[in-house]
């Protein structure tokens, strides 16, 4: 595992000392890593600055050439990358494989974008007034500070650093310290592509130690941050001074939806996905499940089933289906959670503790509860954990009420088999993106991004790119 920071292109010890990786599973420590601290900061900060204006000029053609080599060596690495990501994530190996695959789709795909910015560089603009010529050009905003947590490492930083790195931007990332071991990789990834010195900096470390020096360096253009919403609002906070542009990809609190007329074998797999995947570690965690009365019991019937089938244990166990929480923190703050909803009045269906033959790591049961007050902390705030809230409703309209009535609103999910309803129902859902019928399928040529406290822009898609540039217009007298 790698343990130094990534600056200029070179490998440093940093400023910071060390800090723990742990394997989840165990609660053991299996690594260290070096942390940075103010003093890398202002050097990364540096090198990237001095890379930018080299960088910007590249065209889209030679960036696309860089980018494609990091998606290659992430191909070719795929398996290696996804057991470590299993053991310092803790997720079953099955869906490391899947977030290897998203990140170097994800770079390919933006070198795809990257080509055509060479014909987009000077693209005319009609204006009413016939003596007067106009083009418009995309630019990159400049020296990029990149914020990501631990709980889809090297996805997250891909979802960024790509895009960063079309546009033409240079880049100062700083992992999660948890487990920054698989996104220094991209590191030697960029050193074997032979990314120019300075493009792309990797800085693992706290808070305090990193985050916040980076995002309050004046010679930081953009702060693209991806975490919970009081780190995110601390953020948009540092980014008023200087006006930084922010991108903030923070919390949500999600509904399934689940009409009487739904295939409920099917719409039990769909809510079990949805919230037991990643450990239920996902902002985008379907935690609310509304379900038509009627259907109630026998959707609750299957999906208890479905939990209690679930094979927790270390990610790299191949009959793991539900691996462990990501950190020992994290733990405790779901079994507090599960803990104050019940003293607000909800009930355990299944679940609700620390698993009996797993006392050693950080387990949670696969919990399910009912009755939880709609103004309580379990039914409105985000858990990050597999913990379900079910709900019942009469009706359409009282169930969009209740999907809509959230302070997030990042994803949802229609469960119905009528076709026109499953259409009004997502036109009414107050969220970035909508499901039907499906898993919660996230391509990277679609946008990703929230409503309301979940956030503000959108990665992924074009709009990720443009989410790293500037516009000018360029208006002259038109030449006869």
């Amino acid at each position: 595992m790698r343990d130094q920071l990534f600056i200029n292109g070179r490998w440093t010890a940093g400023t910071g000392g060390t800090l723990p990786v742990c394997d989840p599973a165990t609660g053991q420590i299996i690594h260290q890593v070096a942390a940075g601290g103010p003093e890398d900061v202002e050097a990364a900060v540096s090198a990237a600055a001095a890379a930018f204006p080299s960088w910007s000029r590249t065209s889209g053609a030679a960036r696309a050439a860089f980018l494609d080599a990091i998606a290659e060596g992430l191909r070719a690495k795929a398996e290696e990358l996804a057991r470590l990501s299993s053991r310092i994530n803790g997720k079953p190996l099955a869906e490391a494989r899947v977030d290897l695959a998203d990140s170097a789709t994800t770079f390919a795909y933006y070198a795809g974008l990257a080509r055509k910015l060479d014909d987009q560089r000077n693209a005319p603009v009609e204006l009413a007034d016939p003596g007067f010529d106009a083009v418009l050009r995309r630019e990159p905003v400049g020296v990029a500070a990149l914020i990501t947590p631990w709980n889809f490492p090297l996805v997250t930083s891909a979802w960024k650093v790509a895009p960063a790195l079309a546009a033409g931007c240079a880049v100062v990332l700083k992992p999660s310290e948890i487990t920054a071991p698989l996104d220094l990789e991209l590191g030697a990834l960029a050193q074997e592509a032979g990314l120019p010195p300075g493009v792309l900096n990797i800085l693992p470390g706290t808070g305090d130690s990193v985050g916040t020096p980076l995002c309050a360096h004046p010679k930081i253009a953009k702060i693209s941050f991806t975490g919970s919403n009081a780190v995110g609002e601390r953020v948009m906070a540092a980014a008023a001074r200087g006006t930084k542009r922010v991108s903030l990809e923070l919390g949500g609190k999600s509904a399934i939806v689940v009409f009487a007329d739904a295939d409920l074998d099917h719409a039990a797999e769909l809510a079990a996905s949805g919230i037991f995947t990643n450990a239920g570690q996902m902002c985008s965690a379907t935690g609310r499940l509304l379900v038509e009365a009627s259907v109630m019991q026998p959707l609750l019937d299957r999906l208890t089933a479905l939990a209690r089938g679930l094979r927790l244990g270390p990610g790299l166990e191949p009959e793991t289906t539900m691996g462990p929480l990501t950190t020992r923190a994290q733990r405790d703050k779901v079994l507090a959670a599960i803990r104050q909803g019940l003293a607000d009045g909800a009930t355990i269906v299944t679940g609700g503790g620390v698993p009996a033959d797993r006392a050693e790591g950080w387990f949670v049961e696969p919990t399910i509860l009912t009755g939880a007050p709609l103004d309580s902390a379990l039914w409105r705030e985000e858990i990050f954990g597999p913990v379900l809230c079910v709900q019942p409703f009469a009706d359409e309209e009282e169930a969009v009420r209740l999907a809509n009535d959230s302070d997030f609103g990042l994803v949802a999910t229609v469960v119905t088999g009528d076709d026109a309803r499953a259409e009004r129902v997502a036109a009414a859902l107050e969220v970035g993106v909508v499901w039907i019928d499906c898993p919660q399928m996230v391509f990277v040529e679609a946008s990703w991004g929230g409503w309301r406290r979940s956030g503000v822009g959108r990665e992924l898609g074009p709009w990720g790119l443009a989410a790293f540039q500037e516009i000018k217009h360029v208006v002259r007298p038109r030449r006869v």
